[in-house]
């Protein structure tokens, strides 16, 4: 796959999946049709979804957490006009690998 410009830096993508391939994926490997395959991932995702509503962290085991997080307001200074900017607090969503996702990754990802 050619390299494509993000930014000031060129990045090079491999094996992307999008939403459908992900479906498709998930059909073959479980041995549902397609339909079946996509309400399932849209199920897991709306279950996800009311999960973080909530404030709970999401857990997989031999995967890895998802959770909620506050950031805390800070000032930032732009580049541009070397301001200084006040950035409010917000939340966001942060995954943490487990410890198996890991050492897969740091081996190579998949042999």
């Amino acid at each position: 796959m050619p390299p494509y410009w993000e930014g000031h830096k060129c990045v090079i993508r491999r094996n992307y999946m999008n939403n459908k391939s992900f479906i498709s994926e998930v059909a073959n490997r479980t041995g549902m049709d397609s339909e079946d395959a996509q309400m399932f991932a849209y199920t897991l995702v709306d279950v996800m979804n009311e999960c973080f509503q909530k404030g709970d962290v999401v857990s997989f085991s031999n995967f890895g957490s998802f959770e909620v997080k506050k950031r805390m307001e800070r000032i930032m200074v732009s580049p541009n006009t070397k301001k200084r900017m006040l950035v409010p607090p917000k939340l966001v969503l942060s995954f943490k690998p487990s410890s198996t996702i890991k050492e897969k990754i740091k081996n190579g990802g998949l042999q």
